[in-house]
């Protein structure tokens, strides 16, 4: 997601660059770019026209084009242009100082929106340590609480199912599942609501009933990214009809072309809380503008690596490792950890697009991960003896033939894994990170 106007825009600071001094002319040229690039990401139109107005009035002023690195400037000048366009800085979700807290999830069918409630209710459990309440309210489609249920199982989650009687009566549903809530001490209560294929009257009076009744603290609508300027318009619409506090993007690890992204929270006025980057139930993440629009301009997103590689990296074993490495007692073992540790941090061609593409990762860029390599590399080393990955040393041509027949990747593999892989640890002994990964075993 978001690859192709990042590109785009990258390519577009580069030029300004490359042009030294800052002219109207220059940037008139830079701007039309700019909207082309935005438009055929599918932004809003209206989005982009205040865009571009408000980078152009900054970008030509005295004081800027008088600078010493004028295109450094318009380069921060779009940044933060495109951190406005985000929604500006980060959004926390709203709790009642009484609990249970009332998050209510609004949006279209086939969005991702039942999936999303269970990442959420996974997120309140891992990260806030609270016990949530997961609850489907969708009179015309039973088979709504049955997919929430089987979520709930999934991420152990507590469900409340309503009964067949409780659904004829929509008011006394809702005050039910509430005192259920109360007493078992759930908080949030999540409650799944009706969706369709399209808005409609009825879809619109079944939402204002639900919010009469419940007050919720959060109304979030579920945009899926993958649809682009449908999701905003739909946005919109719930904004208007229902009212909105807040938004969630699903599929945003999708091909689509971002305009989604870019346009929801200027035309509803409504932040992105979180965007959903996978099909598990921990790919939830919170949504940072200034983050997002570093990424895309190719300042990167270094804060966003370290706290995945925070989360995910055992410590005690990263300690080991370090000591390893100074004594010089690497092995293929330790890889294939790192490799597992790497992997929980998402792929490799995704961790070197969070790293800024100047500085010491100026040409990070041009290194070409192939992902499906870490699959290969696995098998090998699973295919070799406890000796063989602790001493490398003894793999002879035998035992190269036998390793390769037991992983099922050719000879060629297997030699390249190990001449690499002694390559690699000198560099990681001798030198930094940017030498080292330009050998590493997934590079080509």
């Amino acid at each position: 997601m978001l690859e192709q106007i990042s590109e785009r825009l990258q390519n577009i600071m580069k030029f300004l660059r490359g042009e030294g001094k800052i002219t109207e002319k220059n940037m008139q040229e830079a701007l039309r770019m700019m909207r082309m690039a935005f438009l055929e990401a599918d932004v809003n139109y209206k989005v982009v026209k205040d865009f571009e107005a408000r980078v152009k009035e900054k970008a030509l002023d005295q004081s800027v084009l008088a600078s010493l690195t004028p295109a450094q400037q318009v380069v921060k000048i779009v940044r933060d242009e495109l951190m406005v366009m985000l929604g500006q800085k980060e959004q926390k979700m709203n709790y009642s100082n009484i609990p249970p807290s009332i998050f209510m999830i609004v949006g279209l069918q086939g969005t991702g929106k039942t999936t999303t409630c269970g990442k959420l209710a996974k997120r309140e459990m891992d990260v806030n340590k609270n016990n949530p309440l997961l609850v489907s309210f969708d009179v015309k489609r039973p088979a709504a609480q049955e997919q929430l249920k089987t979520i709930a199982e999934d991420i152990h989650a507590s469900h409340y199912e309503f009964s067949k009687k409780q659904m004829s009566s929509p008011h006394k549903a809702l005050d039910d599942v509430m005192k259920y809530a109360k007493r078992n001490n759930h908080n949030p209560l999540i409650v799944d609501t009706a969706g369709r294929l399209h808005i409609d009257h009825e879809l619109m009076k079944e939402l204002k009933l639900v919010k009469r009744d419940l007050r919720p603290d959060e109304v979030i609508y579920i945009g899926d990214s993958m649809t682009g300027q449908d999701a905003v318009k739909s946005a919109a619409v719930f904004e208007e009809k229902i009212g909105l506090t807040s938004i969630i993007l699903s599929k945003l690890d999708g091909d689509a072309r971002g305009g989604a992204a870019l346009s929801i929270a200027a035309v509803t006025g409504k932040p992105i809380k979180f965007i959903g980057v996978g099909e598990k139930f921990d790919k939830l993440e919170v949504f940072h503008p200034d983050r997002m629009a570093s990424r895309i301009i190719g300042m990167g997103d270094m804060l966003s690596l370290i706290e995945k590689a925070e989360k995910e990296t055992d410590m005690k074993q990263a300690q080991e490792l370090a000591k390893k490495l100074k004594r010089d007692e690497f092995t293929l073992q330790d890889f294939k950890k790192q490799i597992e540790q790497v992997k929980k941090m998402g792929s490799l061609s995704q961790i070197l697009k969070d790293l800024p593409s100047g500085g010491v990762f100026k040409n990070i860029n041009k290194i070409n991960i192939d992902d499906k390599k870490v699959q290969y590399f696995e098998a090998i080393i699973n295919s070799m003896t406890p000796s063989e990955r602790n001493n490398p040393k003894i793999i002879n041509g035998s035992r190269r033939r036998r390793i390769a027949k037991g992983s099922g990747r050719p000879v060629s593999e297997v030699n390249q894994l190990l001449k690499q892989f002694f390559e690699m640890r000198k560099m990681m002994r001798k030198s930094g990170f940017k030498k080292m990964i330009s050998s590493f075993p997934l590079s080509h």
